[in-house]
């Protein structure tokens, strides 16, 4: 060893613990600042303005602010009556379907189940399917297709009700069905469109229920929310 080597060591030796300390502050340091400068994950607040205008009645297709689903009440698939109040302080998932639908319908109620399975670890959260077709969904027809598919009652209502309620609900608050048939009044079209509603019954997501990976977004998203 080098009288420059044994003279670096001494000093090493001397300040080891100014060293120790300076090289923990540093990190503490680049980690704070690591922090502060990482973007933070947010969630947007829609409203209709937000959404293409084809899934939004035109009386409400000029808000832009302080949009909220309006109060609601429908029939589930136990023949009891649920409403907004059911739903209050929840984080919920909502969508739109009906039983005989042979396209869409079947893929977005499986996500449905695969979600109701990932989210039973979350007391606050719920879900909540719309039928469009409510003549010929009845009760009885909701029950039978919620047994089918595996529905846990708890976490999961299947609705029906009067077709002009539904329709407005569709259009008015959640953004997420088309005009069907001119001929036919309240006709709806639904989308494959799942809606995250916050709280505060604010929409803060819309995602395809027949895609795998916005599946696994919703999910990452529902878990934000509950944290938030």
């Amino acid at each position: 060893m080098t009288k420059l080597e044994f003279k670096m060591l001494e000093i090493f030796k001397a300040y080891k613990k100014f060293f120790i300390f300076l090289f923990i502050i540093s990190g503490i340091i680049l980690f704070l600042f690591y922090n502060a400068l990482k973007p933070q994950k947010t969630l947007p607040v829609f409203s209709p303005s937000d959404v293409s205008p084809e899934l939004v009645d035109s009386l409400v297709e000029h808000i832009t602010i302080n949009h909220r689903i309006e109060d609601w009440e429908f029939t589930n698939q136990n023949n009891k009556l649920v409403s907004h109040k059911d739903y209050e302080g929840k984080i919920y998932v909502a969508d739109f379907f009906f039983t005989t639908c042979p396209t869409i319908c079947p893929i977005m109620k499986d996500n449905m189940v695969w979600l109701q399975d990932k989210i039973q670890q979350y007391p606050n959260v719920m879900l909540l399917s719309h039928t469009v077709i409510p003549e010929i969904d009845t009760p009885e027809v909701l029950k039978a297709y919620a047994l089918e598919k595996g529905v846990d009652d708890t976490k999961w209502n299947l609705v029906t009700g009067d077709k002009r309620d539904i329709f407005y609900i569709a259009r008015k608050s959640y953004l997420a069905v088309k005009t069907g048939s001119m001929d036919e009044l309240y006709d709806m079209v639904h989308t494959e469109n799942f809606i995250l509603v916050d709280e505060k019954r604010r929409i803060r997501g819309f995602y395809d229920g027949t895609d795998t990976e916005e599946m696994e977004r919703l999910l990452t998203d529902i878990e934000f929310l509950v944290k938030e």
